[in-house]
């Protein structure tokens, strides 16, 4: 099949006919070459026959395999327009859009698979596919430097990459801090570290302020176990307008650390009032910067380990602020002005329709997730409150993906 390309889906694949192409553009003339059927959808591979003007150069050698940058193809500024543009297709939102100040190294976290087949990223679409990398220019221009420290921690430990039925080292995670330069190494494996593997961790991973040993004790193919704190530093820190965050291998931290001062002001800009509610807060990312700004805040979260990195980061920034382990959905709403959401990627559900009922004036509602968030909205939210602004911060250069700050009125 022969044509050109004339649309984008919502998951930013091009589109020709009920074929989705990864890595092609509106206005690129291509030849499908093969399709296979993958959750009901056909997807395409295609040799690129005219390119789309929107095309740009990409930096990377991996671009084009590795599923971590579909859209690493388009001229950055034809990325901004399509973000918005998709975004606004999703929720009838026209909203402007900030770009990331960088677009290469920006990246403060990797989850390297370690396999039998090379140490890498999945294939775009195929989860049993890894490409080697030997590079990544949106996470660390010292990525080969990691990259061949794990591989000489392999051979000095005899341990065996992960094939999808065994294996022990099945991830590795590292951390690069942009503005404190900290580094933190987790090695996530299916079995305990012995003494004389604790010994080859701290000679390849040199590099490295803080080591954790994660142990997974199922066979799913994620980077989550239980972490060991094996050398340096527990916690390394991110400095952020002027706050210190620290950061644990369970924590979940925004990705883009020079997009995220715009985040933190999109939302400051959006509170009405003092007293501010942050649900779902985490490590402290809004609760903290809101206090440092000034306002009176408590943030709710239901990890325990979570919470207690934001009191750790409170004392050390000397902030006043309260942190509250609960389950957001079970939180007292009265007596604020303004209520923070940043809920997971599910979004709100039911619990939308007490904040209609018993939430104040001013709702912000974070999201990376505009289905899920129009969903809370047409179901719940939208009875109770109208959107009065909304912004999109780029925290996501070269993929779909896009951050969006909504700010909500009582009607």
């Amino acid at each position: 099949m022969r044509g050109k390309v004339r649309d984008i889906s919502e998951d930013g694949l091009g589109v020709l006919g009920n074929i989705l192409l990864p890595f092609a553009y509106p206005g690129d003339v291509v030849e499908v070459v093969k399709t296979r059927n993958k959750l009901g959808k056909e997807i395409g591979e295609f040799i690129l026959l005219d390119p789309s003007p929107l095309r740009g150069k990409s930096k990377c050698m991996h671009f084009g395999r590795c599923g971590g940058c579909l859209w690493q193809g388009l001229k950055y500024r034809e990325q901004l327009k399509l973000k918005a543009g998709l975004f606004e297709k999703l929720t009838n939102i026209s909203a402007e859009i900030k770009p990331s100040p960088k677009i290469y190294g920006f990246r403060n976290i990797t989850n390297l698979i370690v396999t039998v087949n090379g140490i890498g990223m999945k294939e775009f679409a195929r989860p049993k596919t890894v490409v080697p990398l030997r590079e990544c220019p949106v996470f660390s221009w010292n990525f080969p430097i990691y990259v061949e420290a794990i591989k000489e921690f392999l051979r000095k430990s005899k341990l065996r990459p992960w094939n999808w039925k065994g294996g022990e080292v099945h991830y590795v995670q590292i951390r690069e801090m942009k503005f404190t330069g900290e580094v933190m190494v987790n090695v996530i494996a299916h079995v305990e570290p012995i003494k004389k593997v604790k010994e080859i961790l701290l000679e390849t991973f040199d590099f490295a302020d803080s080591i954790y040993w994660s142990v997974k004790r199922d066979k799913r193919d994620d980077p989550r176990g239980t972490p060991i704190h094996i050398h340096g530093e527990e916690l390394v820190k991110e400095l952020v307008e002027g706050v210190y965050y620290f950061i644990h291998p369970s924590s979940f931290f925004q990705t883009n650390s020079y997009a995220l001062p715009l985040l933190l002001e999109a939302v400051k800009e959006y509170v009405e009032g003092e007293n501010v509610l942050d649900l779902y807060s985490g490590i402290g990312t809004f609760s903290l910067y809101l206090a440092s700004e000034g306002f009176k805040v408590k943030g709710v979260e239901i990890n325990e380990s979570s919470v207690s990195v934001a009191k750790k980061s409170a004392e050390f920034n000397s902030l006043d602020v309260e942190f509250e382990v609960r389950n957001a959905e079970e939180a007292d709403l009265s007596g604020y002005d303004t209520i923070v959401v940043d809920p997971p990627r599910k979004g709100l559900g039911r619990f939308a329709e007490r904040i209609a009922r018993e939430g104040p004036e001013t709702l912000i509602y974070v999201s990376c997730n505009p289905r899920r968030f129009i969903l809370d909205y047409r179901n719940y939210l939208g009875k109770a409150y109208e959107i009065k602004e909304a912004i999109l911060i780029d925290m996501f250069p070269h993929t779909p993906h896009v951050e969006a700050v909504i700010k909500l009125f009582k009607r």
